[in-house]
């Protein structure tokens, strides 16, 4: 039903010593193409132009800051009035991108380019995309996009941008499998990376451009599913002293059933008109051991759903033997056993046949 894999964040790249050979050998047109599109969108900057924003709240993320950052975006689905920043017109510096060139050889020298099949004449066909995405990551992060620094410019062009344009392979992908007139259901992509890599902030942006290229997506975290409080106090009493399943966090401390039911309800909005509630978790109820939030508070999708996006730190872990994880602490085969197993069930509904 869906593709699964796993990212981790880019460190930034400096660019190859040969890099600009390489730009130069490569075919005339296609660089002339890059080039010219690259100054066009210098001398036409988003930061002279004016974009609705709007308070994303069903984005999905788990972090505060991201739920009540205002997004500058094009899309007719705002809700609010607030413009971004304003810079003035008369700079006081020269520009860190200074041309276009530059900019396309950055992005072509990103380590995830490669991975991708992507090569100097296909980022330079699809360039105007790159800029457009770019220029609306800096409107969403409040970033003036003449003065990216490197690292803040790895982290659009290295990062967020390739994994859209992965994203949009993927789903381009997916549809292909079905015939004209066929429902499409939402693809399930989930991220799998360590816990503060910035999965959610990655999601964020995601759901973002695909917000302002006009398509439908839903943002899910395992957190999302964690047990309400009163299943975490019920989980601490019928493991009385191990410190494992005390808190919140580890495999154990899921409501996996409400996640299966969350996902497969999701996959069956195909249809305009069609809405779903997204569940949310609140970590700062109860003094920080969290709550499921009041369903009230859930931000609300609509139909037809064209991606979901499902990040966690452990999405796609697999079960070891008990005398393996034994090993590493009597008190793992208590709280992972069963939970494990499940855990690869949702596994399996994530990735294709």
């Amino acid at each position: 039903m869906a593709a699964f894999t796993t990212h981790t964040p880019c460190q930034a790249t400096p660019l190859h010593p040969n890099i600009k050979i390489l730009t130069q050998n490569a075919n005339t047109k296609t660089v002339h193409k890059a080039t010219s599109s690259l100054h066009h969108y210098s001398s036409i900057s988003s930061l002279f132009s004016q974009t609705k924003s709007t308070l994303f709240s069903n984005s999905g993320s788990g972090s505060s800051w991201l739920r009540h950052n205002p997004l500058h975006d094009d899309a007719s689905s705002g809700s609010g009035s607030r413009q971004g920043p304003i810079y003035s017109v008369f700079r006081t510096k020269p520009a860190e991108v200074a041309s276009v060139e530059d900019l396309f050889e950055f992005i072509c020298s990103g380590p995830l380019v490669d991975k991708m099949g992507l090569t100097q004449e296909k980022v330079a066909e699809s360039i105007d995309k790159w800029l457009f995405y770019g220029s609306k990551l800096c409107r969403l992060f409040q970033l003036d996009e003449l003065y990216l620094t490197t690292p803040q410019k790895a982290r659009f062009y290295h990062y967020y941008i390739p994994v859209f344009v992965w994203c949009e392979d993927q789903i381009s992908q997916h549809a292909s499998k079905f015939k004209d007139g066929e429902e499409i259901p939402p693809l399930v992509i989930g991220f799998s990376a360590p816990q503060g890599c910035g999965k959610t902030t990655l999601v964020f942006a995601l759901d973002y451009l695909f917000r302002i290229t006009g398509r439908n997506s839903a943002t899910l975290s395992i957190d999302d599913f964690y047990l309400t409080a009163g299943g975490q106090a019920e989980l601490r009493e019928q493991n009385p002293g191990n410190t494992l399943l005390e808190l919140r966090g580890n495999a154990g401390s899921h409501d996996l059933p409400f996640s299966v039911e969350t996902l497969t309800a999701l996959s069956k909005l195909t249809k305009e008109g069609m809405k779903m509630k997204l569940p949310r978790y609140d970590k700062s109820a109860y003094s920080g051991r969290g709550d499921r939030a009041d369903s009230s508070t859930w931000p609300e999708v609509e139909g037809p759903l064209t991606v979901v996006l499902y990040e966690g730190w452990m999405l796609g872990f697999k079960p070891l033997a008990n005398e393996v994880v034994k090993a590493v602490d009597p008190q793992v085969k208590c709280a992972f056993g069963l939970a494990a197993t499940d855990l690869v069930f949702i596994y399996v509904i994530l990735t294709p046949n």
